[in-house]
């Protein structure tokens, strides 16, 4: 195995400048020993982070001084942000998050990777995302520094060589550091009854042979497991993230691949879920990751043979117009690949998107219908209604496609909660359409 002379993490920490720049992978890629020891630092002038997506709760980000943009929120940033830290959100599907860390040219890079291997090569692990070609462009610029944070804990994954390795050279980075800490486990959640009422309804729509891309959380986990021990098969993967539901689907035999396209592979841009997950993927050549711009381009996602993608929302009026990711208007979590995985599938008719929302939310002890009959003034919409295929809930599922704007305000309100739906239906029939 190739070596490289390892930097104390106490010592990479000196090479930022109090005023310098500083870009970083989604989730899954950020060098968690290097975000903490940044954290004692107490000299930052102007130090600009920018990323997406913290799995913990880093020190660094309450500094004065230090002031972090992120394109996708999770509980972290939501904390942070409401306990006064410097945390902005940047508005851009996950695509745009590439040709965005350009034009921003971060003077240093850092990563998460594996152990080099007999070739020198460093996997990239569970993220490639939109960072890899600024890893490159900071490897080979003498102006920019790009600090690899080893650590044998996470998997080896692979790309789609020769034109995506998914890995770094140990002679192509500028500073190499190590640490032994367990990658961030996102568990599978215990489903409510709404969510396996939901997950009936969507797997209604997925036939043998379908290739799939689920998003996160408990009605895709239990899509999974239901399609893992039902009696269909012949599917195939391609996925913005590959979850612990998709490596079950695996296991069961049912995925087998032919899909058109990367035929013999899942695909998927980052991996997040269970220690079982990791310890599955590693090594794995029944999945490759590939930049974001690859998975998540809808041109290429609608070659995929019969693609059914599901994912999940907020709130919706009886347009059609679809909240995913503020709350009041407030930032809750990301756009990432919403739009792009229902663009996709409305490029071909066989293809079909699926929102799967609960049909009522509890905010502030008070119970909401997520099916409005208007969105508020200041709301902001994250799909326009034009990119809406069907919309699931645990009262049933309303396919939009094809159909007028009145017809699809009726089918919206036939499946929102009863304690609710005489109201919309009273919308839709008095509007004016």
């Amino acid at each position: 195995m190739a070596t490289a002379k390892i930097t104390p993490v106490e010592e990479v920490v000196d090479l930022l400048k109090p005023r310098d720049t500083l870009g970083l992978g989604l989730g899954p890629a950020l060098p968690g020993d290097l975000l903490h020891a940044l954290g004692a630092r107490d000299d930052w002038e102007e130090l600009e982070v920018f990323g997406g997506l913290l799995v913990d709760l880093y020190e660094l980000f309450t500094r004065p001084g230090v002031r972090y943009v992120s394109g996708f929120f999770g509980p972290a940033e939501r904390f942070l942000r409401d306990s006064g830290a410097f945390i902005e959100f940047v508005p851009a599907d996950f695509r745009r998050f590439k040709p965005l860390l350009e034009a921003l040219s971060p003077r240093v890079m850092a990563t998460v990777v594996t152990p080099p291997d007999d070739q020198g090569y460093m996997s990239l692990s569970l993220h490639a995302g939109a960072t890899v070609d600024e890893f490159k462009r900071a490897c080979a610029d003498p102006g920019r520094l790009m600090i690899v944070e080893i650590n044998a804990n996470y998997p080896r994954t692979l790309g789609i060589p020769p034109e995506h390795r998914h890995g770094l050279h140990i002679d192509e980075v500028d500073v190499v550091t190590e640490s032994g800490r367990e990658p961030f486990v996102l568990e599978d959640p215990e489903p409510s009854d709404a969510d396996r009422a939901i997950a009936q309804s969507v797997a209604r729509f997925i036939q043998d042979g379908c290739t799939l891309q689920t998003g996160i959380g408990a009605v895709p986990s239990t899509v999974a497991k239901l399609l893992s021990d039902g009696p269909g098969g012949d599917y195939g993967i391609h996925s913005e993230m590959f979850t612990t539901g998709l490596m079950h689907l695996h296991q069961a035999g049912k995925v087998t691949n032919n899909k058109g396209i990367h035929d013999g592979y899942s695909v998927s841009t980052f991996a997040a879920g269970t220690r079982q997950l990791y310890d599955w993927l590693d090594g794995n050549g029944e999945v490759r990751f590939l930049p974001v711009e690859q998975v998540n381009s809808p041109s290429v996602i609608a070659q995929n043979r019969r693609i059914v993608t599901i994912n999940g929302a907020l709130s919706i009026d009886l347009n059609g117009q679809l909240i995913a990711d503020t709350i009041d208007g407030r930032q809750y979590s990301g756009i990432g690949g919403h739009e792009d995985f229902l663009a996709g599938p409305g490029i071909e008719l066989s293809d079909r998107a699926l929102i799967c929302l609960p049909a009522t939310a509890t905010i502030a002890g008070e119970r909401r219908s997520r099916i409005v009959a208007r969105l508020d003034a200041g709301a902001i919409v994250t799909t326009p209604r034009h990119q809406m295929d069907v919309v699931i809930t645990e009262f049933g599922a309303a396919e939009l496609q094809g159909r007028t704007v009145r017809e699809r305000a009726f089918a919206l309100a036939a499946i929102s909660h009863p304690d609710f739906r005489d109201d919309l239906m009273d919308a839709a029939a008095n509007s004016i359409w």
